[in-house]
């Protein structure tokens, strides 16, 4: 058996969030657990008595009754804690844990090297005065407010004093197009717009008032406007009252104030899926099952405490960046980055993790590539001591990333995580307790049932062998339910008609017997070659020993005159469009048909300047397998350089009808 990348010491093992409250589990039970999988199993098994003793252990302040812990027994029906009220704000505000009210609970830093930091104290009174004026403005529960916003402090107090009143956030990043923007924002019917006037990126500052008086025209839904940054007597928008959150945040008196409690399943965010299949779908989820997922995630499985800052990577556009601001409920540190990570230095991320003392730093195999590619070393530039654990998201983290982050960072705790949108969490992610294995995420999240399914039997498939990745068992993040999908048909369709009654999360995995994971990319993007079924992140994982090419996508081509119809085709982006030489595409084939088998060779190899990449920073399957195919790109709005799909569409090696693979 190959050897841990890293394994944490006894000590840890002893003072890990985790070993506590197994122990609180043990004592409450009277059960005894040999070891960390076995307590997987008993999380699976009697997950009601799970989360219940979740519940209890994390002191949340709630009201009404626990009980019953779950409705129904179908993950696609299943209703956690009906008769249960609590408030998501109240709960990141006033977390179970100690802390003292004078030391940091967000610091805010940008690229222009600005910082602000804010006591839990100071936290509290500020989104407190916030709220009481949005009340004061008519904001009611279950009202949708939607935010083009930077990721600063401003945004974190908005969002928190919108909830805390119990209506629905929903934001997108500053730089979203606003067609885009529009294809999600037009299926919520918001009343309430709070959005940033400018943002900064690479040092450049980009206005944003054409967009918003587009919002606003377009959406006549909305009641009211709150400027989160500058002056809000320039926002003018006929018709729409503006007011600054600088004025709620300071004018307005909170004695009388109390955070409302709201149903556990009450809605708390709306997130969009990437739009690669269409118009992006508004994912509905619930406060309390959001909350007691993240926090699972958070106490347990990331071992967060007060003692710990977090630095994620992300904008206010994608999951992570709620998750991240759920850490709040540990008593942990928010650190937020507003910025390119490269500006002004290609190593300004580094900087701020080294300077700020950072435990936790969030991140992607994306930013970890451009980092070894770019030539950083982090540790060659200063100590890095308090960092504990690196956490990965967004797309596969290979074994080539593990070693960079050996060998230019330190043995550290490197978490691939992996869930999405969907579930606004984690389906594979870190334990604190168990050791680290290169490539794979180290298990499997507690009281959810994971398992890989074959697509065609829909059984599940031997350990070690790759299917498609389902939950068999209800869990509180499931969202709650779609916008503008009455009779939940589009709910049904996206995550349970493919295999019946269970959740189909539409990525490949491979489930090791020792209970760790190895995420292989989205299913949708499965190939089926000749008959045979081709996984394409076994491809990428051979084109990691090339160190040329940045980015690949391999996709299907119909092709009559190949056997079954369709030919494979890789395509490929080098580092800083370095071309590729006939020796080097045979070079490429050779060790494809080395390390895997002559069926997975590409037929055609084709180099492009770009992939078709979502808001979201992820490669879009769809775009580029409609591009090749010379079919309509039906969600080119969902790209951030769809200006690549025609240079792909015009290929010469990928026409129709195809000419002899090159």
């Amino acid at each position: 058996m190959d050897e841990p990348f890293f394994s944490p010491t006894s000590d840890e093992i002893k003072a890990s969030t985790m070993t506590q409250f197994q122990q609180f589990c043990e004592q409450e039970t009277g059960e005894t657990w040999s070891d960390d999988a076995a307590f997987y199993r008993f999380s699976v098994a009697s997950y009601r008595d799970f989360w219940s003793l979740f519940l209890s252990w994390s002191k949340l302040h709630t009201a009404g009754k626990p009980t019953p812990v779950c409705q129904g027994d179908s993950c696609e029906h299943a209703i956690f804690f009906p008769n249960l009220t609590l408030n998501y704000t109240e709960s990141l505000l006033y977390p179970s844990v100690e802390v003292a009210p004078e030391t940091p609970a967000v610091i805010a830093i940008n690229e222009q090297g600005q910082r602000e930091a804010i006591s839990w104290r100071d936290l509290r009174e500020r989104v407190t005065r916030v709220a009481s004026g949005l009340a004061s403005l008519g904001l009611q529960p279950g009202d949708r407010v939607i935010a083009v916003a930077r990721n600063n402090l401003d945004s974190i107090v908005a969002a928190l004093a919108a909830t805390g009143l119990g209506a629905v956030w929903s934001s997108v990043a500053p730089d979203l197009g606003i067609d885009a923007v529009l294809s999600r924002f037009s299926q919520l019917e918001p009343t309430m717009l709070v959005a940033h006037q400018e943002y900064s990126y690479q040092g450049r500052t980009y206005d944003l008032q054409e967009d918003l008086s587009t919002l606003v025209q377009r959406l006549p839904s909305l009641r009211q406007f709150v400027c989160l940054n500058g002056d809000s007597s320039i926002c003018n928008f006929e018709g729409l009252p503006a007011i600054s959150l600088q004025s709620l945040k300071t004018t307005v008196p909170v004695q009388d104030f109390s955070w409302p409690m709201l149903l556990f399943n009450h809605p708390l965010f709306v997130l969009f899926s990437s739009g690669t299949t269409g118009k992006p779908k508004a994912i509905v989820h619930g406060a309390g099952g959001t909350l007691l997922e993240h926090l699972k995630e958070h106490r347990l499985h990331s071992n967060f405490g007060p003692t710990d800052k977090l630095l994620f990577h992300t904008s206010c556009g994608w999951m992570m960046w709620n998750w991240q601001l759920s850490a709040l409920a540990s008593g942990t540190t928010l650190v937020v980055y507003d910025g390119s990570p490269t500006h002004p230095n290609k190593d300004s991320m580094w900087d701020i993790i080294r300077d700020e003392k950072i435990t936790v730093f969030g991140t992607s195999p994306t930013y970890l590539q451009y980092c070894r590619d770019a030539g950083i070393s982090p540790a060659k530039q200063g100590s890095l001591e308090a960092l504990r654990a690196i956490q990965s998201t967004g797309s596969v983290l290979a074994e080539s990333h593990f070693d960079w982050v050996k060998a230019h960072i330190k043995p550290i705790q490197l978490q691939s995580i992996s869930g999405g949108t969907d579930i606004v969490g984690c389906f594979v992610l870190g334990h604190p307790n168990l050791p680290v294995y290169r490539g794979e995420s180290q298990c499997i999240s507690l009281a959810m049932d994971v398992r890989a399914y074959d697509m065609d039997t829909h059984t599940e498939v031997p350990p070690g062998q790759m299917g498609e990745l389902v939950c068999t068992n209800p869990f509180p993040s499931r969202p709650i339910y779609f916008l503008q999908d009455r009779s939940g048909q589009r709910f049904h369709e996206a995550y349970f008609q493919q295999h019946e009654g269970v959740w189909t999360h539409g990525d490949f995995l491979i489930l090791y017997e020792r209970g760790s994971a190895r995420i292989l990319g989205r299913s949708d993007g499965i190939l089926n070659i000749r008959g045979v079924r081709i996984g394409p992140a076994e491809i990428y994982r051979v084109l990691e020993g090339f160190p040329t090419i940045s980015k690949a996508m391999a996709v299907e081509q119909k092709d009559p005159r190949s056997p079954g119809g369709t030919r494979m085709v890789l395509l490929l982006v080098t580092q800083t469009d370095q071309e590729l030489e006939k020796h080097d595409i045979w070079a490429i084939k050779k060790k494809i048909k080395q390390a895997l088998s002559p069926v997975h060779v590409p037929a055609v190899i084709a180099q492009v300047s770009a992939l078709p990449t979502t808001f979201s920073g992820k490669l879009s399957t769809r775009a580029t397998r409609d591009a090749v195919n010379g079919n309509p790109i039906i969600n080119a709005g969902a790209m951030q350089n769809p200006e690549c799909l025609q240079e792909i569409q015009q290929h010469p090696a990928l026409q129709h009808p195809p000419h002899k693979s090159s």
